[in-house]
């Protein structure tokens, strides 16, 4: 089969690699209809997530239908022939953490487990296409992929919504809504989000669902903030205007109610001086983080308010503004996304029209051009704001 591999910081090629086979009772094979870029594939393909390995297939967004399945599969939830969005993160559905619906914390799920302790101090759940540090699970941009625990994890779609209406449950749309979710907001809540890209946008719209009175998108990229403008979303331009002092303005003087951090660790936010210092430490590997969002986050919330991060970051950082956080009771809620949780109540958003996550679509691509769909993505040429690849 066509599979797009990571073969080297900043390279990725369309090869052609062995289909995937069951490999214990409860998987199942999925030919893979459609799949997507997603931000956070971008700190692979720039070699910020350690033991990648040439040849890994990428990718942790993707749908498609079963055509196999194991003999442990319960078949009266998945049947060969359905029709399924695969989330992100693997759960065995039965240890402390899925009991707890922490599912991208699954204590079962990951094979590398020795690995993940040695960085996180506990091991995470097994990821898709996202590094031997998640388990080495071959990714969904490709023609098939064999899917752990299909019982537990595979969502059917049985309605006649499109693959992309409901492709983003597979990672942006529930995470973009979990860091609304986690800010607990309330009616009248400012909620500033940095980062207009994908999983920004989903977080604007989960925090006017849930109840904010205002969103505010802070970007630099034209096309993102006229995307959030569209909805109706207050837009800084940080390259424009000083962030701080404009939600300071907007807010009479308090600050924003919720903050979320929707970029993560290779944020381009910050004064020139402020992104050398970050990036040099990050290329010379004494730091792994560009967490000025991050920062800039925590110095703008009210205090006594909530700073969810829902932005991808992989070990440690550097000037963390813990006395801001300690000293004005700031409450920092974080989390790779616990996808399983959120997909029902999402779904019927979706099928409800409340909801729809095409709107952050720009480009579509044949999975031969993934090469050229990352250098769009990655460099934001052409307004690319986000690619659904087609096997």
């Amino acid at each position: 089969m066509k599979a797009n591999c990571w073969t080297g910081r900043n390279s990725v090629e369309v090869r052609d690699v062995p289909d995937p086979s069951l490999l214990n009772s409860r998987d199942a094979v999925v030919r893979v209809t459609s799949t997507a870029i997603c931000g956070s594939d971008l700190h692979l393909l720039d070699g910020y997530v350690p033991t990648m390995q040439s040849g890994d297939i990428m990718g942790h967004e993707f749908m498609g239908e079963v055509v196999e399945v194991g003999p442990g599969v319960d078949t009266g939830r998945i049947r060969v022939g359905d029709r399924v969005v695969v989330p992100f993160p693997i759960a065995c559905g039965a240890c402390a953490s899925c009991r707890a619906e922490l599912y991208s914390c699954c204590e079962n799920t990951n094979p590398n487990a020795g690995i993940a302790e040695k960085i996180f101090g506990h091991p995470t759940a097994g990821i898709y296409g996202y590094s031997h540090l998640t388990g080495g699970f071959a990714g969904g941009q490709a023609e098939y992929a064999r899917v752990a625990f299909a019982d537990v994890n595979l969502l059917k779609i049985e309605s006649d919504l499109t693959d992309e209406q409901v492709l983003f449950l597979s990672d942006v749309l529930p995470t973009g809504w979990m860091g609304a979710d986690m800010c607990d907001i309330q009616d009248g809540d400012v909620v500033a989000v940095w980062g207009a890209g994908p999983v920004g946008q989903m977080a604007m719209d989960g925090a006017r669902v849930l109840g904010a009175e205002e969103v505010v998108a802070i970007d630099k990229e034209d096309y993102r903030l006229d995307m959030a403008a569209a909805e109706g979303y207050t837009t800084i331009d940080f390259e424009e205007v000083d962030v701080r002092s404009a939600l300071l303005e907007m807010t009479g003087g308090r600050g924003p109610d919720k903050c979320v951090d929707a970029v993560g660790l290779e944020a381009t936010h910050g004064a020139p001086h402020v992104r050398m210092y970050d990036r040099g430490k990050q290329a010379v590997r004494s730091g792994t983080e560009r967490p000025h969002a991050l920062r800039q986050a925590v110095m703008c919330c009210r205090s006594g308010g909530v700073v969810s991060v829902v932005g991808v970051y992989g070990g440690l950082m550097d000037k963390f503004p813990a006395g801001a956080w300690m000293n004005r009771s700031l409450t920092l809620r974080t989390g790779q996304c616990h996808v399983q949780r959120y997909l029902d109540r999402l779904l019927g958003l979706i099928e409800e029209g409340t909801i729809d996550p095409t709107r952050v679509i720009t480009h579509r691509m044949p999975l031969a051009e993934a090469p050229h769909a990352f250098e769009l993505f990655k460099n934001k040429q052409d307004d690319c704001e986000k690619v659904v690849l087609t096997p």
